[in-house]
């Protein structure tokens, strides 16, 4: 009950800032939702765009994987979300992003594997592995990684899992396994203690970003969605 009553607040101000917001001047909330992805960067362009124009705008970004955004989208709370493919789409009206994310292992840059200019199926067998939530899912649920892997992906030893990459990069840098995820999303500078290499055969994810079929949007929203199709990807 406690959880539904903070969403019901929440809403209940969502609702109220978009009711108040001055007609003149395009401004108010927008609420954004996604998992870890270099697709932000997109979100981040469009929003600088405009600042310029209508600094009024406020951004709440909300991180989760897709069940998380999904409900959140579902309950109102949330005015876009980002998934990464394969996600259900029939619920929403949405866009293909340009952008696609390469999946591959971070490690330390001593570890045996960093040696290698990619990692491959047999490379995984054997060793610790730091996954996330998405990767660990069985193929039959459209994992990705696990149609990847095949059928000895049950024989993975996983000794953790994780939701956000930032503090699994830190078991990895620990010493504690190789991290399952996606490209550009820790810091492999040369300052870095890790490295990414991606998988053979390659394995990439597409992006959408989505919302509510019939939504009625906020102006702010609105405006942002038009700035979104502005740059005329496909969508449905």
């Amino acid at each position: 009950l406690r959880k539904r009553a903070a969403e019901i607040l929440d809403l209940v101000d969502k609702t109220e800032a978009e009711l108040t917001a001055p007609d003149e001047v395009v401004s108010g909330d927008i609420y954004i939702g996604g998992g870890e992805t270099n697709a932000m960067r997109l979100i981040a362009r469009i929003a600088k765009d405009l600042q310029t124009s209508c600094p009024d705008i406020c951004y709440h970004l909300y991180s989760g994987n897709a069940d998380d955004v999904t409900e959140r989208l579902d309950k109102g709370l949330l005015d876009f979300g980002i998934l990464i493919q394969p996600a259900d789409l029939s619920k929403y009206d949405y866009l293909n992003l340009p952008d696609k994310d390469t999946w591959g292992v971070v490690m330390r840059k001593d570890s045996p594997l960093a040696e290698k200019a990619y990692v491959e199926r047999k490379d995984l067998l054997g060793v610790p592995l730091i996954c996330s939530r998405q990767a660990i899912l069985p193929q039959r649920e459209g994992n990705e990684f696990a149609g990847w892997f095949g059928e000895d992906f049950e024989k993975l030893d996983i000794v953790t899992t994780f939701n956000l990459i930032y503090n699994a990069s830190l078991m990895v840098e620990s010493g504690i396994g190789y991290a399952i995820t996606l490209d550009r999303l820790v810091s492999t500078a040369e300052g870095s203690a890790l490295c990414f290499r991606p998988l053979k055969p390659k394995l990439e994810s597409g992006l959408n970003i989505v919302w509510k079929k019939y939504q009625v949007f906020s102006p702010a929203a609105e405006l942002f969605l038009e700035r979104l199709k502005s740059r005329e990807f496909s969508g449905s």
